[in-house]
């Protein structure tokens, strides 16, 4: 994940925003070079003798011994020069800052009774071609605006846009995900009390995003069938943390050698509580039961808060009684 991909230290950049976010919390988890204190190796970038991984906490073989796997140890990851304890606490530093953003979002977008979806996948599933087919076939249903995160360009906020929907671009540079912090600004050029659902269409990953809330109500993740059935159990953090699998692209099937049960299989084996939708966002098969599914969280978020302030008038009227007796 990210404290050993050194990903986000490049320019963050909302569009039209006057933001220019250096985002370089990633950078020492890169490098791995020694601070005072942190109890961390030097290093110089000059010739090296570099020396095999050790059998220890980060790194194991394989029983037959053919393969070598860097997820062992407390932070399931591995970066040159930097202790499992270290790795460990930048993941904690940089998640808790995250999570406290997540909640401020969280807690802006239930203030609007805005339903809010984190749209996650590998580049080339889909997902703006859906996007665009949902807002248009939703259109008379709802109010639909989407944030959309890349590496770098507009395309696919101006395919947004040209369906009449609101969208921000956000650029991350070289992050290859979005966080809660850089969802905070772009809400802020939305008019959110205008809006029914927010859909964020993160960037293409199937690493990074699983780790980051950016303060969404569900996640859900899209797998196209051109991309392989055994992804979920090869990117188990991504899929055990979606509730819903869109499986796009279905009207390829017949030219492929997909195995769409052994998707599912592979799917539930992480996550056996994942719903799967199989759609194609070309031709419109299987659209209707996502858009049925976006309907039912929106009317269940809609009921828990009419709930909560039926509770709330019934509360106040108790104390009215009691005053007027």
């Amino acid at each position: 994940m990210c404290t050993s991909c050194g990903c986000a230290s490049g320019e963050t950049r909302v569009e039209g925003a006057d933001l220019h976010h250096s985002h370089d919390h990633h950078s020492q988890a890169l490098h791995g070079h020694r601070h005072q204190g942190d109890g961390e190796h030097s290093h110089s970038h000059g010739p090296t003798s570099v020396q095999p991984p050790k059998v220890g906490e980060s790194f194991a073989p394989t029983d037959d011994g053919k393969d070598l796997h860097y997820g062992h140890g407390a932070a399931h990851s591995h970066a040159p020069g930097m202790s499992q304890s270290r790795m460990v606490q930048i993941e904690q530093d940089i998640l808790g800052k995250n999570d406290r953003y997540a909640a401020i979002n969280r807690a802006r977008l239930q203030g609007h009774s805005l339903l809010s979806v984190n749209l996650v996948s590998s580049p080339g599933s889909g997902k703006t071609t859906l996007l665009t087919r949902t807002i248009e076939d939703m259109r008379s249903r709802c109010e639909i605006a989407v944030i959309e995160g890349d590496q770098q360009t507009a395309n696919d906020a101006e395919r947004i846009r040209n369906t009449g929907a609101s969208a921000v671009q956000i650029n991350t540079g070289k992050g290859c995900h979005l966080d809660a912090h850089m969802v905070g600004h772009a809400l802020d050029k939305l008019s959110l009390q205008t809006l029914d659902l927010l859909i964020i269409e993160n960037v293409g990953n199937l690493v990074c995003p699983a780790a980051f809330d950016l303060g969404e109500a569900h996640r859900v993740a899209i797998l196209s069938v051109t991309e392989g059935e055994d992804k979920p159990v090869k990117y188990p953090d991504m899929f055990s943390g979606a509730e819903l699998m869109l499986l796009n692209k279905v009207d390829l099937l017949p030219y492929l050698d997909f195995d769409v049960e052994a998707c599912i299989a592979s799917a539930r084996q992480v996550n056996p509580d994942i719903k799967v939708i199989q759609c194609s966002a070309t031709t419109g098969e299987g659209m209707e039961a996502w858009y049925q599914w976006l309907g039912e969280r929106q009317q269940a978020m809609i009921q828990r808060e009419m709930d909560a302030l039926q509770a709330r008038l019934s509360g106040l009227q108790q104390k009215h009684q009691k005053l007027s007796v």
